[in-house]
């Protein structure tokens, strides 16, 4: 099968579940990448998913604003600061042998896919605002967060959803919604550094782009036929996030002996 049409392919299942989830399914997008399209060289895996990724998070924060979910102040003061985290964290990966970077990336995915079984402690407030106390604490974390983003090349949206529930005190559909303003941010920011250095695929990222713009529609229409088992929905996969994960890290240690 053609490339781009197994990548277009791929590009629609990351932004369905970015767009349900608000984070996660980016995780996906270098792994498709990498076993499923087949491109050889990671770092190009990861600046062309962090581009395609960046897009489809755009296109489903519009969607998400139109619906009134998105939180803008909170989300804005957390993504600000972590745009500069994002640059950083990319610059040092790109330095990074390949097999390196994907152990490091595998391990990511793990982490992604256990905080995904953790249930939100509070409902949270559908009515938040801004306000110093919060802005103190968003800041810190969305600097944070922008540099592991940069780093493994990813949306960083399972960080940022539950960042944005514990700094703001917001709902996890506010968190999920709002958490789209700093994926797109963080991509973009990610991929910049990595097309400077020539590692994004121009044909792939549009395909991926196309897929994508399918895949945010499907999640904009199931989103609230889930609302009611988005828990159960988010743990099943967590489940496919794990086992990728270690299938990520297998692959990087028996290539390395």
């Amino acid at each position: 099968m053609d490339a781009s049409l197994v990548a277009a392919f791929s590009g629609a299942v990351v932004a369905l579940l970015l767009t349900l989830f608000g984070g996660g399914g980016s995780v996906l997008a270098t792994p498709l990448l990498l076993y499923v399209v087949g491109v050889s060289d990671a770092h190009v895996a990861i600046g062309t998913s962090a581009a395609a990724v960046a897009v489809n998070a755009a296109v489903g924060l519009a969607a998400q604003a139109r619906a009134g979910r998105v939180k803008w102040p909170c989300a804005l003061t957390f993504g600000a600061p972590g745009l500069v985290g994002s640059l950083v964290g990319a610059h040092v990966a790109k330095a990074l042998p390949a097999g390196h970077l994907l152990a490091w990336f595998a391990l990511a995915m793990a982490a992604v896919g256990l905080s995904m079984f953790r249930a939100p402690r509070s409902p949270g407030d559908p009515h938040v605002r801004i306000d110093l106390g919060r802005a103190a604490r968003l800041v810190p974390a969305g600097a944070a967060t922008g540099l592991a983003a940069g780093f493994f090349g990813i949306g960083g949206g399972f960080l940022i959803a539950p960042g944005l529930m514990a700094a703001a005190g917001m709902t996890l559909a506010n968190a999920a919604a709002s958490s789209l303003v700093s994926v797109a941010l963080f991509g973009a920011a990610t991929s910049v550094s990595y097309a400077a250095s020539g590692l994004v695929d121009g044909r792939l990222f549009l395909a991926l782009v196309a897929g994508g713009a399918v895949g945010v529609a499907a999640g904009v229409r199931l989103a609230p036929r889930l609302a009611s088992r988005v828990l159960l929905a988010r743990r099943l996969f967590a489940v496919m996030v794990v086992a990728t994960a270690a299938y990520v890290l297998w692959r990087a240690w028996t290539a390395g002996n």
